[in-house]
């Protein structure tokens, strides 16, 4: 059969933190559905996720958690307060630094260093020691602190960047791997307006964000128990503030396992009887493929079991 060339395949659209070159842009070159797509730069979370809810884009590729920083606040806010968002991927990718001039720039050169402040802060000690008598100086993102050394806008001598910065412009690399952990990671999650998700894999993640009904002792612990009574591992508890008023948090929580596992539904329909808001942002294959391990007793067939038992007794059987 011969190709529909009038009606050739729709592109898709995938807004990533831009320009090209960014760690962003390198969790995305691992989705293979969007290979050969569109990639929309834009310059910020909000952005990316605005595009996905306004048709703009399909989904949106954003930085969550960070091995070294922590969670990514602005991330974990807008995911808690942009309705019809659903997290279907989950990406890592390994941070490392370069230090990047104009051509014909030397180590000896620099003097001031231009990058955002947190890849400034996790490169602090290779400078130190490298460049004792530098100065900083704070840009929006890695990239646009190497654009403005290439074009001559910024009057840093060199930036420090993402090592794809050099697939893209012709800088040059004044240093490899100068950031202080060699085992940092930032974790990414695709996302796209709200789907059904995709059936397990057995390594699966469930992302949520729960409200507490109310500040009181042991509030969180009872959150918390909808989970240890299912036997369900939490990988991410980070609290948010709601913003509505001092001492007022949401918690963002990822879980292992996936909504369709007997004791992931039972344990959301415990929070949701539990917490006045539940945001469920998804269930998804996990990054590093690790199968969720749990004890036998929290098995499907286990759930099964005793809800079998529960209608036998509503019935009036007689028990076994």
């Amino acid at each position: 059969m011969l190709p529909d060339t009038e009606h050739p395949p729709v592109r898709r659209t995938y807004s990533y933190l831009g320009p090209a070159g960014t760690f962003t842009e390198a969790a995305l070159a691992q989705v293979p559905e969007a290979r050969d797509q569109i990639w929309r730069p834009v310059r910020n979370v909000g952005e990316a996720l605005a595009d996905v809810v306004e048709g703009r884009s399909d989904a949106a590729m954003i930085a969550i958690e960070n091995s070294v920083d922590g969670g990514v606040s602005t991330a974990q806010d807008a995911l808690a307060t942009v309705p019809g968002l659903r997290i279907v991927g989950e990406y890592l990718v390994p941070v490392n630094f370069v230090l990047v001039g104009r051509p014909g720039t030397t180590l000896a050169d620099v003097s001031l260093v231009a990058a955002h402040p947190v890849a400034y802060g996790q490169c602090l000690g290779w400078l130190s020691r490298n460049l004792p008598a530098h100065a900083h100086l704070p840009a929006e993102s890695n990239v646009a602190s190497a654009l403005g050394v290439l074009d001559g806008t910024s009057a840093a001598d060199a930036a420090i960047a993402a090592p794809g910065i050099v697939a893209h412009h012709d800088v040059t690399v004044l240093a490899e791997n100068i950031g202080d952990n060699p085992n940092a990671v930032t974790r990414f999650v695709l996302v796209s307006r709200t789907v059904a998700p995709a059936p397990p894999t057995g390594a699966d993640k469930t992302s949520l964000i729960v409200e507490l009904p109310e500040d009181h002792p042991g509030a969180l612990l009872e959150l918390l128990e909808q989970f240890a009574t299912r036997g369900i591992n939490l990988s991410l508890l980070a609290s948010r503030p709601i913003g509505d008023a001092l001492g007022r948090y949401r918690f963002v929580i990822d879980a292992d396992g996936h909504v369709l596992d007997e004791r992931m539904a039972d344990a959301l329909l415990g929070l949701r009887r539990f917490s006045p808001k539940v945001i469920f942002l998804g269930s998804y294959a996990r990054a590093d493929r690790a199968i969720v391990r749990y004890p036998q007793r929290y098995s499907d067939d286990v759930f099964v079991e005793a809800r079998d038992w529960l209608r036998g007794l509503l019935s009036g059987e007689p028990e076994a």
